[in-house]
């Protein structure tokens, strides 16, 4: 069974028949901006027993770009099955684009790897500015960073993630 792929103005129309709405991104990125009425529900915690479907349901998945959803397709029909599957094509992205609202509350935190790339880069800029205009040493600093990443990309942990999620701004964001 393939899951049917709709737009944003295909999903408002469903949305007045009472459809169900999945946000299947984590429950932080949940928090800081949804579809109004959706639940969370990250794909890792997704099951058929968490979605309660009954045959005549249907249920609208969505993240943030659709790529996730996309991916995800075959989980996705399984945990919805009996009910139809809804994949909202271009994710909360496309949503907004379309001039639909959210409900957005600004005072939830950036998600982390949002902000591990704005510190990353914010130090990569600085190191080699101060490299450049001050003393050669800086470009240790974009080395580092560098470094830092790389390590992060193989291992799969990131120090600057660990250090920014123990920052005060995260820490009742959970």
């Amino acid at each position: 069974m393939h899951p049917v792929i709709a737009s944003p103005a295909d999903v408002v129309a469903l949305k007045a028949q009472g459809v169900t709405f999945i946000d299947i991104r984590q429950r932080e990125e949940w928090k800081r901006e949804h579809i109004d009425g959706a639940r969370s529900l990250p794909l890792d915690d997704l099951t058929a027993e968490s979605l309660q479907l009954r045959a005549d349901d249907t249920v609208v998945f969505y993240c943030q770009s659709g790529m996730r959803t996309r991916n995800a397709q075959e989980k996705l029909i399984a945990a919805a099955a009996p009910a139809n599957a809804v994949i909202m094509q271009g994710g909360l992205g496309a949503w907004k684009a379309a001039g639909y609202a959210t409900q957005v509350d600004k005072s939830q935190p950036l998600p982390l790897m949002r902000q591990v790339q704005i510190v990353a880069g914010t130090l990569v800029l600085g190191g080699t500015l101060a490299g450049a205009l001050l003393d050669p040493l800086f470009y240790i600093v974009p080395g580092f960073v560098g470094a830092g990443l790389l390590f992060a990309g193989i291992s799969g942990w990131c120090g600057m993630a660990k250090l920014l999620n123990v920052m005060p701004w995260n820490r009742g964001a959970s």
